[in-house]
């Protein structure tokens, strides 16, 4: 079976001096700013327009700016989705929606179970609910749509749960994957991917792509799927399980396009998304994580362990590994040419994603939970501290020139 993950740090930590206070930043004048929590915060952040929403156990808007709570609310939320100017969540048996500017209450419902995951796209609201459940929601007002039971039964967590992309919900039910429309429920097509045994005893992962395909993995194997028709292009056996969904990279092989992934024991795959035979396989050391491997400008980018590990997409030549002092948590996000990630030894990462050299790190009084955000020049990290974390993608807490 995969390793166990490391055992989560416990107890409230001091904050780091390192990270300034939030406070009122004039034009061009943005530093970096920490905002502490009363009570521990999970999750990655959601960053949207002048806004970052953090899950506590209350919901917190934050200011981009300046790091000021614009509102927090009552609510717990254990699932969330920001969408439509709308905060959508439940804490629990309850599914209710906010407005995304000043908190009010839109909606509000009861649900016939345990909510553990809930995605939003395009109006719908889906929400996978413990037993089996399956639902999806008007996300304006709240109304249900339609519901199946008997699905997603196995194993009960936000990634394994159905996945809603675009107007279509994938539901794994009855040992098929089904591709359902997003507002009526009907099937468009299934196909017999097996129960959790015939699976490795690991969920099914889907990824839909722009090339017309879903990519899936379940266990061992690797399958694309026409979107529309249903019809399977290929499948791929590997010899151990994967934990991750496929990552897809547009364009021909030749520039490091395809559908690349890990397995648990750390092995990365290049499969090509046409004919699904595997370009190159590298080994890694073991990946207990759940997040894609990231595919970014001709590289592939890896977290397995406590290291980071770029390859070459088009080769699988080994560009560089950096080692980080504990697991590593979440994935690995890159823009601008640097690549930011967390990990459980407290400590913010910042590489060059080319060379893997650090340009700089910050300490923080906690594990990172799970990933970090990169938007418009500025990290966002949300950490077992109770803090949330705005830093400059380039000099981190450093504000002068001779930022590091």
């Amino acid at each position: 079976p995969p390793p166990p993950s490391a055992p989560p740090v416990t107890g409230p930590a001091p904050a780091p001096p390192a990270a300034s206070a939030p406070e009122a930043a004039g034009p061009g004048h943005w530093r970096p700013w920490r905002f502490r929590m009363s009570n521990d915060v999970w999750g990655t952040p959601v960053v949207e327009g002048d806004l970052l929403y953090v899950t506590s156990f209350e919901v917190h808007a934050l200011d981009v700016g300046t790091g000021r709570r614009q509102f927090k609310t009552r609510d717990v939320a254990w699932s969330m989705a920001v969408s439509g100017g709308r905060i959508h969540a439940s804490d629990g048996p309850t599914l209710y929606a906010l407005d995304a500017v000043d908190g009010s209450e839109r909606w509000r419902l009861p649900t016939d179970a345990w909510v553990y995951c809930l995605q939003v796209e395009r109006g719908t609201v889906v929400t996978g609910t413990r037993g089996g459940g399956v639902q999806a929601w008007e996300a304006a007002n709240g109304a249900k749509l339609w519901e199946v039971t008997g699905a997603q039964s196995d194993f009960e967590t936000p990634e394994a749960g159905p996945a809603l992309h675009g107007d279509t919900v994938y539901v794994w039910q009855d040992a098929r994957l089904r591709a359902l429309d997003a507002r009526t429920g009907t099937e468009r097509w299934s196909y017999p991917i097996g129960d959790a045994a015939s699976c490795g005893g690991v969920p099914v992962r889907v990824t839909p792509a722009e090339d017309g395909h879903v990519y899936v993995s379940a266990g061992t194997r690797v399958l694309s799927i026409d979107i529309a028709s249903g019809h399977v292009r290929w499948h791929f056996e590997a010899p151990a399980v994967f934990l991750c969904p496929p990552a897809f990279a547009p364009g021909p092989a030749v520039t490091g396009g395809g559908v690349y992934l890990a397995d648990y024991l750390g092995t990365v795959y290049a499969l090509d998304a046409t004919t699904g035979k595997d370009r190159w396989r590298i080994a890694t050391e073991s990946r207990p994580s759940t997040e894609p491997v990231l595919v970014a400008d001709g590289n592939v980018h890896v977290g397995s362990g406590s290291a980071v590990y770029t390859l070459d997409a088009v080769t699988g030549t080994p560009k560089w590994r950096f080692p980080a002092g504990g697991p590593v948590i979440g994935a690995p996000v890159v823009a601008d040419g640097r690549l930011h990630f967390g990990s459980a030894d407290h400590v913010l990462y910042t590489l060059d994603a080319g060379g893997g050299q650090l340009r700089w790190k910050l300490t923080t009084g906690g594990e990172i939970t799970g990933s970090l955000v990169a938007r418009a020049g500025v990290v966002y990290a949300c950490s077992k501290d109770r803090c949330v974390y705005a830093l400059d993608a380039v000099k981190g807490t450093a504000t002068g020139r001779s930022g590091r």
